[in-house]
């Protein structure tokens, strides 16, 4: 289920499990979702929240009336059925409203509105106009939709490979251990933290040398982890799996490896998506022992830009052409702009046969996606076409066994998508998918 839901969608069903935990309840109950959104509001949500003088320290008291409170921790919390109720009710919500991805929105618009709990009661008692909120929330979901608008967002994204990333030789023993030390604390769900202790027993890796250098090892983590707050589990049969956020860290670690030209994922990629996600236990023990995320991440960096693969220049000038014409959305058509501007790949040689230069192409995807008034400030996000052919690239070179994913191999994912921009740009610019093919294998 979370696959779909945006990072700050899935920040709130954590805070909802710890703060199950840190007051002592053996389960997730709705009322904590509550506190929750009031925890991880932001921007017109914590507008709302502060209409009615709602705060953590003032809505935390009228939770307690409602939840079994102990002063012992329960290790291996469910969720209650009331609680599993509004996250399907909030999925539904979300496909109701044309949206793939589950935004903080529709959790909140799907917590005001449950009648199986004590929610609506809470939220009386602060005066909350719970009509008024629907009206300010939806508009609010179908403004996000419109900002985000592209022509190539209506796509829906293929399922990835994800499963095969345990196959990659990079990650195998990693995993192997653990699940090993997962298996030996008694959990059932796989947490960032086994991961990234996995990680650091790797004494000879740079990988681990450069984190070592900010205080981090096996014997600092380990130790720092005991210190930590225990974790909280959601259970599912007697099957392995990820907790939230080592979900969210992994499908991180994947788009990180994509978007840096990489066929494989590796501990890089790992540890350069718990900074990012700056969420979970590891993420935790990271930030007690002093770790500069941002530092860290640029020496991590380093030595994968020095080997500057060409997917990898690509992406960030598709990203700088986005910028250029007031855009935060990356699509296909960007990807061919970064193809171009990168100049040196055989997938440019093979455009630049055919006479298709950068102004006449800047030109024709102007014309296509026009200007927007999205700034530098806005992070820069994929469309699911986009995702798509980055997916079907890293696919081609995983097959190829290559461990860079090369510009022919994004260029001919694009060539596999008849609709995208990008081919209708190459359309325009007049040029055929078949001669592409053709310069492609010709090249090779």
């Amino acid at each position: 289920m979370f696959e779909r839901f945006t990072e700050r969608a899935v920040n709130v069903v954590s805070e909802s499990q710890r703060l199950a935990q840190v007051m002592g309840c053996k389960e997730v109950a709705p009322e904590h979702f509550l506190l929750a959104l009031v925890n991880e509001a932001k921007g017109v949500s914590l507008k709302i929240f502060r209409m009615y003088g709602m705060s953590s320290e003032k809505v935390q008291p009228e939770i307690a009336k409602y939840v079994n409170i102990s002063s012992k921790r329960y290790e291996n919390l469910t969720f209650s059925y009331a609680y599993k109720e509004i996250l399907k009710h909030t999925v539904d919500l979300a496909s109701k409203s044309g949206n793939n991805n589950i935004l903080f929105e529709h959790l909140f618009l799907s917590v005001i509105n449950d009648k199986n709990s004590n929610i609506q009661t809470i939220l009386e008692h602060f005066n909350f106009d719970i009509y008024a909120a629907r009206d300010i929330l939806s508009k609010l979901v179908e403004k996000k939709i419109k900002r985000l608008e592209h022509p190539e967002t209506e796509d829906t994204v293929e399922k990835n490979s994800f499963e095969s990333i345990y196959e990659d030789e990079a990650l195998s023993g990693i995993f192997d251990r653990a699940v090993s030390k997962l298996s030996a604390k008694g959990y059932e769900i796989l947490g960032t933290e086994q991961i990234i202790a996995s990680i650091l027993e790797s004494q000879d890796s740079d990988l681990v040398n450069t984190i070592g250098k900010y205080g981090v090892n096996s014997e600092t983590f380990d130790k720092k982890l005991a210190e930590q707050q225990s974790r909280q589990s959601e259970y599912e049969g007697k099957k392995i799996i990820f907790t939230p956020n080592a979900f969210a860290m992994m499908n991180t670690a994947l788009q990180t490896a994509k978007e840096l030209g990489s066929s494989v994922i590796t501990p890089e990629h790992i540890i350069l998506s718990v900074l990012k996600n700056k969420r979970g236990l590891a993420y935790d023990v990271f930030k007690a022992l002093g770790v500069n995320a941002e530092k860290l991440s640029e020496d991590i960096l380093k030595p994968i830009e020095k080997q500057m693969p060409e997917t990898l220049m690509i992406m960030k000038l598709a990203k700088e052409e986005a910028r250029r014409i007031g855009r935060n959305v990356v699509g296909t058509e960007m990807f061919l702009l970064g193809i171009i501007a990168e100049g040196t790949s055989d997938a440019f040689e093979v455009l630049n046969d055919l006479e298709i230069t950068m102004k006449d192409a800047r030109v024709v995807v102007e014309n296509l996606v026009g200007y927007g008034n999205e700034y530098f400030e806005k992070e820069i996000i994929f469309t699911p076409r986009a995702k798509k052919v980055l997916e079907r690239a890293w696919l081609s070179a995983k097959k190829s066994n290559k461990q860079k994913i090369e510009a022919t191999d994004l260029l001919l994912a694009i060539l596999d998508e008849p609709t995208s921009l990008a081919m209708k740009a190459l359309d325009q610019l007049g040029a055929d998918a078949v001669e592409i093919k053709h310069g492609i294998k010709k090249g090779l």
